[in-house]
């Protein structure tokens, strides 16, 4: 069975599953499902982000489309 396909039974499975069950799955994963939840957005990090999404949109700074990234991540490609 492919990974999509247990995941689609899982979804359906816990969705219909009892309480306790349901219970005794989460405790199982909690520690992944929490490492998940570690990672916060700061009001200053939310300042940067609009800071680089203005200069992007007045052309103050260098933007790169995806194929121009991955070229320069392989080093085929300096940043101008």
């Amino acid at each position: 069975m492919t990974t999509i396909g247990i995941r689609k039974k899982l979804h359906e499975y816990i969705a219909d599953a009892d309480d306790k069950k349901v219970k005794g799955m989460y405790l199982l994963l909690e520690d992944e499902i929490a490492k998940k939840d570690d990672f916060i957005c700061t009001p200053r990090h939310l300042e940067i982000l609009e800071e680089e999404k203005r200069n992007h949109l007045n052309g103050a700074s260098k933007s790169y489309n995806w194929e121009e990234a991955k070229e320069i991540i392989r080093g085929n490609k300096t940043m101008d």
